[in-house]
């Protein structure tokens, strides 16, 4: 993949990441708990994952992104630990919604993660810069 591909898929992720997270907030208006849920975790998912491209990483799977933010981000202080376990309670979550049966995430589950969310797709973002 040439330095432009990268560039261009870098910039559609970080676009993405936002506009997930305004339908995150979506779903949260109109109280559609599970959706926030998994819109919030794959907000995260596409800033992540843009970090991980724009630093020449990479991951096959939503688990091994959460392994590469340890090991080159987390563990070298870039993202604290809070962060780190942020993003793997939000993996978590998307799997509990998407695959238990009887099971819905209520407001109070969604609505602290909100401002740590957008804190969290901040920090990515600055991670990104970093590697121009």
């Amino acid at each position: 993949m040439s330095e432009e591909d990268i560039k261009a898929i870098v910039f559609y992720r970080k676009e993405k990441a936002y506009a997930t997270l305004r339908e995150a907030e979506d779903m949260i208006a109109s109280k559609h708990w599970n959706l926030a849920m998994q819109r919030l975790y794959y907000a995260c998912f596409y800033m992540a994952s843009a970090l991980l491209l724009s630093a020449g990483l990479k991951s096959q799977t939503h688990n091994g992104v959460v392994g590469q933010l340890g090991m080159h981000y987390v563990s070298q202080g870039l993202l604290t630990k809070e962060e780190g376990r942020l993003y793997s309670r939000l993996l978590q979550n998307r799997i509990t919604g998407d695959y238990n049966d009887f099971f819905d995430f209520t407001e109070e589950d969604v609505l602290p993660l909100v401002e740590p969310v957008h804190h969290l797709l901040d920090r990515l973002k600055d991670l990104i810069a970093l590697n121009k």
